[in-house]
């Protein structure tokens, strides 16, 4: 490789001067420092998962830290509407008023530091590898090993699977992770990955396996075996968004039984994590959802399994070769993220192999 192209792989890694609220014990244990940061994300998303994501957490620990906050505050900071999203009250949107004012004052006051900071720093600081870009299909799994791991060297961006591979083919990330059917022949995935990819430039690992269906409240009340089931009774759907490829499932399943979307209640209502779907369900606002299993059980919810499928990445055969690639997939492979998978609920690892034809995907 070129020094102008290694030049090109490298970014300076300086530390940046910031500050962040502290609650104190006017919120006990609480961990509030990512709360300012999450509320701003959701004025400006007004989806809890696009949130969740940009201030770096999982829905599971937004979710939570929002309802703490809550509860130690006595005055609510969040209203989430069945198709709506979820949206600031009016203390909520007070509280990211007062976090921007302050910015705008203590940047111009922090602006001096940080320079003479830079200053001290550049001539030994070196620079380091720049992280490989991961866009990919929300997966429990892989959000909780990110969450609590450690030496993560990559940055991951959750997105539906059609977008991740899209992006992968206009060079916008690294590598994506997608799902697709175990049902699917050889031809249906080349077929498919073909509208984005080529197999001349392209490789896949598959990754694991894990069981997709309905989610419902505890017990299934409405004893709901089908999609099917849910149109029939007149039952509140929760969707995922368009382009996901839990999606594409959903779609498929009501076309196979002849439904037409517009007969579905909540179908235009969508989320962007199975977490959402199941926090939905969970909440009331719907009375089922369709995702993974280990979404069901976090919620304690009911879940009715209807298909497996297999999870896994596609990159460029030259990242895969490259010495991040190398160790991103080593660590996929390695036993701490197969323990993990082992101890959740609807998922199984797959047996360890280096990525390779698409054809080998779903052997």
């Amino acid at each position: 490789m070129s020094s102008a192209a290694t030049s090109s792989r490298l970014k300076p890694s300086l530390p940046r001067l910031r500050w962040a609220w502290d609650f104190g014990p006017l919120l006990g244990d609480v961990d509030t420092s990512r709360l300012l940061a999450l509320l701003t994300a959701l004025a400006a998303e007004g989806a809890l998962g696009n949130a969740a994501r940009l201030a770096g957490m999982s829905y599971r620990s937004a979710w939570g830290l929002l309802r703490d906050c809550e509860q130690s505050l006595g005055a609510a900071l969040v209203v989430m509407e069945r198709g709506r999203g979820t949206r600031l009250t009016e203390f909520g949107e007070s509280l990211v008023q007062l976090d921007q004012a302050a910015h705008v004052a203590l940047d111009a006051v922090h602006a001096p530091w940080q320079r003479r900071l830079e200053e001290l720093l550049a001539p030994v600081v070196r620079a380091v590898p720049e992280r490989l870009r991961l866009a990919a299909s929300h997966d429990l799994a892989l959000a909780d090993w990110i969450e609590h791991g450690r030496r993560i060297t990559f940055d991951l961006y959750w997105r539906g699977s059609e977008e991740a591979l899209a992006s992968l083919g206009r060079d916008e990330c690294d590598v994506a992770g997608f799902h697709v059917p175990e049902s699917w022949t050889a031809d249906q995935l080349a077929n498919w990955l073909g509208r984005w990819l080529k197999p001349s430039l392209h490789v896949c690992l598959p990754l694991m396996r894990r069981c997709q269906g309905l989610i419902v409240a505890r017990g299934n009340p409405h004893r709901l075996q089908t999609l099917a089931d849910a149109s029939k009774r007149g039952l509140r759907m929760v969707n995922r968004q368009r382009g996901s490829g839990t999606r594409s499932l959903i779609d498929q399943l009501l076309a196979a039984n002849g439904l037409r979307p517009e007969s579905i209640d909540g179908y235009a209502h969508e989320e962007f994590t199975h977490e959402a779907i199941a926090a939905t369900v969970a909440g009331g606002q719907a009375d089922v959802g369709f995702g993974i299993e280990a979404a069901a059980a976090r919620y304690d919810l009911g879940f009715v399994p209807l298909i497996w499928e297999r999870y896994g990445f596609v990159m460029r055969t030259a990242t895969a070769s490259s010495p991040e690639g190398k160790a991103l997939l080593d660590r996929l492979q390695g036993n701490t993220f197969r323990q993990r998978l082992l101890a959740m609920p609807g998922y199984a690892p797959l047996p360890v192999h280096a990525p390779g034809a698409w054809s080998d995907f779903l052997s």
